[in-house]
């Protein structure tokens, strides 16, 4: 039998190999994450620029119960899965909150078989009833009442400017990672949806349609 130093020595030894066949394991599950992060942020063509704002550090969906229009509630992160093209408005949904709504189902539609890939999403920031004559257009949409001060903790627009006149990109792991100028119209949003297409080039090797759990 082995010496009690021995032993320990070779359990210590053993210990370590394990440490490092978990950390090589993670790395692995890792890599294809990093890889099309790496190629949208960094490896660039020359003179190439994101239209939209890049978040860092990026910001995790956080622990909120939001509400559907249903009255049930809902954990925000239960979104985390697919990429989510998010607005925050009012219930009443003034002329500039039916314009991104609109951009958000063209940009989402305009991106043919990736976009099973991403929801479009509207946060609602107040208990008002959402007029029914917008409800159909809804269909394909995500709507979730959310209470404003936890979206202010989460979401931050552009010096002077406010958080219903923007759009904001989720990546599936759950994280806001871009934020698209204030006030898109058909002539800017084109260039949001180039954003998107690369992304969905970008992460094509790890993130598939459909959520998972």
């Amino acid at each position: 039998m082995p010496a009690p130093d021995q032993a320990l020595r070779q359990d210590a030894r053993r210990t370590r190999a394990g440490r490092w066949q978990m950390l090589a394991l993670a790395l692995v599950c890792a890599v294809p994450v990093l890889a099309s992060y790496f190629s949208y942020y960094v490896v660039r063509p020359e003179g190439r620029r994101n239209f939209g704002t890049l978040i860092e550090p990026q910001r995790e969906l956080p622990a909120i119960t939001a509400t559907g229009l249903n009255g049930q509630p809902v954990d925000l992160r239960q979104l985390k899965g697919q990429w989510l093209l998010v607005s925050v408005a009012g219930a009443a949904c003034d002329a500039g909150c039916q314009s991104n709504l609109y951009l958000q189902r063209q940009m989402r539609e305009g991106l043919g078989k990736d976009r099973e890939r991403i929801d479009w999403v509207w946060l609602v920031s107040d208990d008002e009833p959402v007029p029914a004559q917008l409800q159909p257009a809804l269909a394909t949409a995500t709507v979730l009442r959310v209470p404003p001060a936890d979206l202010a903790r989460w979401l931050v627009p552009e010096p002077g400017h406010q958080l219903q006149e923007h759009l904001y990109l989720v990546d599936p792991l759950g994280h806001w990672m871009m934020r698209f100028p204030a006030r898109l119209d058909k002539d800017t949003a084109p260039k949001a949806k180039r954003d998107l297409e690369r992304l969905m080039r970008a992460s094509s090797s790890w993130d598939k349609a459909g959520r998972v759990g």
